[in-house]
């Protein structure tokens, strides 16, 4: 098992900065990939970045140029940095970590979510 614990959330003003950190326990050995996920009121759960094992990143559309995904490996932390905060960002924010490789995931854990509010 993987304990994941995040932290940084909070209510900021439009255009402001975050930023947020997960920190990675247990089980930590084969962890594959590392990020964040956020689901706003009535929507999905979406991808927001993602880093994996060799420092390859993806993010999605919306954060692009905007956030920054990072990863200490040694501490098995993985950090979120949010500039040019935008009301569309609000959301409960969900780190996940991936155990396995590119071709097959042993298992898959969130944390509880921190709440990140963008005010207008």
């Amino acid at each position: 098992q993987v304990q994941l614990v995040e932290s940084g959330g909070g209510l900021v003003q439009a255009g402001k900065t975050l930023n947020l950190s997960c920190a990675a326990s247990g089980s930590t050995a084969g962890i594959y990939s590392m990020g964040w996920y956020r689901q706003a009121p009535g929507k999905q759960r979406e991808l927001v970045a993602r880093i994996i094992n060799g420092g390859s990143t993806n993010y999605a559309d919306s954060v692009k140029g905007r956030f920054t995904i990072s990863r200490d490996n040694a501490k098995n932390i993985v950090y979120l940095q949010m500039n040019g905060l935008k009301p569309e960002d609000t959301g409960l924010y969900y780190c996940n970590a991936v155990r396995g490789n590119k071709d097959l995931v042993v298992g898959a854990y969130w944390g509880q979510g921190t709440q990140v509010t963008v005010s207008s």
